[in-house]
């Protein structure tokens, strides 16, 4: 497949559309990005996922796998627009590059399949999308299956996702008879014979109902829009202009989400989406100017080529070529050769490379402007969620938010030679990859590996088979658990003093601990009620330290405390022997006895489970949920097949994906997304192991 990178162009940063493309795994992601490549001209041939021959789908595993694991960047050019695309996971367990990924961009187009309509992974990255405040437009794809249904769909967007669905399309013909849409905005249709789209009149048979349907969509954006209310009200219709210009603004401001839908594999929908993409979502000018601090103040700054140099990193990749590293240019300029302050390490380190980055490919440039996404080559240290800036300029840009591993297992060397080799590989890979951690039981001296889920601990030591050309041994998967308070104890005293020569230690609290609505989201509040300075300032934030240093390990089995509330209610201090460190040392011991004074329990992270299985084969697969101590919270029936909802605690859901298959004759699919945690019964808690 050839492909045409994009050369570096006079586009200024209003034509410039930063998005991701969002959805539940097989919803048809990869396959929209790669229409759009082909539709733009960056690719001359149609990459297909079952044939591996994607540009995004480039790293071994996913063609392996026929899903995407890494978020990939691409950059097209549309209608004199420049198009930065990222091509995101759709899987559970790879829900760390979606939140990073999103954490950069301005806007995103969320796919569905019309047959299926909201899957829980795509309400789950409909959610991450809502903590950013990343405007949003939707594509139902996958029109032409039997038993799609674009009505079903929206439905259930406005539903699971809570949102006001405003549908500018309505298709012509039905499953495997659909060849077009008519586009509800300017009432003309759009039918496409092979490659080729056609525009002309609404068919007559249609429209009525296109009437309808623009006249449905008009009242609910006026219902949304004050400009558009005026004019509905005056006169009982929107012109196209108005109508546009609101829904616009509608997206922008997050109170809807434009609805398109289309067949991205037959390649019938995609040119109206990459016009709505120019037309509704965001030029980095239209989001807020980046916020960051410097020196405790908050400092903010605009998208402007001429202002200082701001950018963040989100992602790190080591390839055959060197190290890659991704930005999101947010303000300033950045050129070849530059020198940039890596601000959360206060070190300084010099660009060698700018690439405009095509997936795998890549083409070189002089210099990157605010709003672009490239990747550089010669920083040896920053890390994902590293802010770059000016060394003149310092400022800090909130990173990504990194979630805790939930799932572990001990990776060893097959030889003594090779265990330097697989440290190495080891710190490459979470280097990588954030949510990923390693660490060294100190009972056993074994390397722990941990990670998101099974699949995510699958990719990544294979990726270390793979690109370093070790054997690696792995052990039996065990989950992450977590002790929390269910009754707490009151006015607990520790009296922290050591004298042995020269200056000495003392601290005195009193702590009060108590359980946290909410328990097992890894919440922990501290409250100081000291009054009359008993404790000075600098001594609570001691204590609040110490606190959280105590945290590590609860007196079940050594998991980390979650969901409790620790109030210092009282204290002492000598004029000579306090100090920070005294009183934090005092206030870890305080709260180990404090969590061995309280009745604690003990919780393990829980999920929603969806299988799709043949009806004959609901009654086995409900007893093996059963048996899995799941909760079955639902069951529909779907065109000769049956979709069970359950919530199952993690940890019983190694090895289901092969038993799924063996029960259903390989016809049985399922997905998850994680829910948090919940308590171990008491018959399961007393067979657990103690944390390493």
């Amino acid at each position: 497949m050839r492909i045409n990178l994009p050369q570096p162009s006079a586009v200024s940063t209003t034509t410039v559309r930063n998005l991701g493309i969002l959805a539940h795994v097989d919803a048809g992601k990869t396959t929209v990005t790669e229409r759009i490549l082909y539709l733009t001209g960056a690719t001359h041939k149609r990459g297909e996922v079952h044939d591996g021959t994607t540009v995004t789908d480039f790293d071994p595993q996913e063609r392996d796998r026929g899903i995407t694991i890494f978020a990939a960047a691409v950059s097209c050019l549309w209608d004199g627009h420049r198009i930065n695309l990222i091509d995101t996971p759709g899987h559970v367990d790879f829900a760390d590059e979606v939140e990073r990924s999103l954490r950069v961009l301005d806007g995103a187009v969320a796919v569905f399949d019309a047959v299926a309509g909201v899957e829980p992974q795509s309400e789950s990255v409909w959610r991450q999308a809502d903590r950013h405040g990343v405007p949003r437009i939707a594509f139902v794809n996958k029109l032409d299956r039997a038993g799609a249904d674009l009505d079903t769909a929206v439905a259930s967007i406005r539903d699971r996702l809570h949102t006001v669905p405003l549908v500018v399309q309505l298709p012509i013909g039905r499953e495997d008879g659909f060849t077009g849409v008519v586009d509800l905005v300017r009432m003309r249709a759009l039918v496409w014979d092979g490659d080729t789209c056609t525009e002309g009149p609404v068919p007559g048979e249609l429209l009525e109902e296109a009437r309808r349907r623009r006249r449905a969509l008009e009242e609910s954006v006026a219902e949304l829009h004050a400009v558009a209310l005026d004019e509905y009200c005056a006169g009982a219709s929107l012109r196209e202009e108005t109508l546009e210009a609101a829904l616009r603004e509608i997206t922008l401001g997050g109170e809807g989400v434009v609805v398109l839908c289309g067949s991205a594999y037959r390649n019938r929908g995609v040119e109206p989406l990459l016009r709505a993409v120019v037309a509704y979502l965001p030029s980095p000018r239209d989001v807020p100017p980046v916020s960051g601090t410097h020196a405790g103040t908050e400092q903010r700054r605009p998208a402007e080529p001429d202002a200082p140099f701001a950018g963040l990193v989100f992602k790190v990749n080591s390839t055959s070529t060197g190290r890659l590293t991704y930005v999101r240019v947010y303000s300033g300029t950045l050129g070849k050769g530059d020198t940039v302050l890596d601000a959360g390490a206060r070190r300084t380190e010099r660009i060698g490379r700018i690439l405009r980055v095509q997936a795998d490919r890549h083409a070189e440039v002089d210099r990157a402007v605010a709003g672009e996404i490239v990747a550089v080559v010669g920083l040896k240290a920053a890390r994902a969620g590293a802010t770059l800036c000016a060394p003149s300029a310092p400022l800090v840009l909130e990173p990504p938010t990194v979630a805790a591993p939930v799932v572990s297992v001990a990776v060893e060397a097959r030889t003594a030679l090779d265990a330097d080799r697989l440290a190495t590989a080891l710190a490459r890979l979470v280097e990588e990859d954030p949510s990923l951690t390693v660490r060294t039981d100190p009972e056993t001296g074994q390397t722990v590996l941990s990670g998101m889920g099974e699949l995510h601990l699958e990719v990544a030591v294979e990726k270390i088979r793979r690109a370093h050309s070790l054997e690696v041994g792995v052990g039996r998967p065990q989950v992450a658990y977590r002790e929390t308070v269910v009754r707490g104890v009151a006015g607990l005293v520790y009296r922290h003093v050591k004298q042995d020569g020269g200056a000495g230690q003392f601290a005195h609290v009193v702590i009060d601990v108590a359980p946290l609505d909410g328990a097992g989201e890894e919440e922990f509040v501290f409250e100081s009620a000291v009054v009359g300075g008993r404790v000075p300032r600098e001594y609570v934030r001691a204590v609040e330290a110490g606190c959280r240093d105590a945290l590590a390990e609860g007196p079940l089995g050594g998991h980390p405390v979650t969901g409790l509330r620790v109030t210092l209610t009282d204290g002492a201090t000598h004029p000579k022997d306090s100090s920070e460190m005294a009183f934090r040392t005092a206030a870890r011991f305080a709260l180990r006895d404090a969590l061995r004074a309280c009745a604690t329990s003990l919780l393990e992270p829980v999920v929603e489970l969806t299988a799709t299985v043949p009806d004959d084969a609901v009654g086995g697969v409900l007893g093996d949920l059963a048996a899995r101590r799941g909760r079955v919270t639902g069951q529909t029936a779907r065109a000769g097949t049956a979709v069970i909802t359950a919530t199952v605690p993690l940890a019983e859901l190694f090895g289901y994906a092969s038993r799924l298959r063996s029960r259903t004759q390989g016809r049985g699919t399922f997905t998850t997304r994680p829910t948090g945690y919940a308590p171990v019964p008491a018959a399961v808690s007393g067979a657990l192991p103690a944390a390493g």
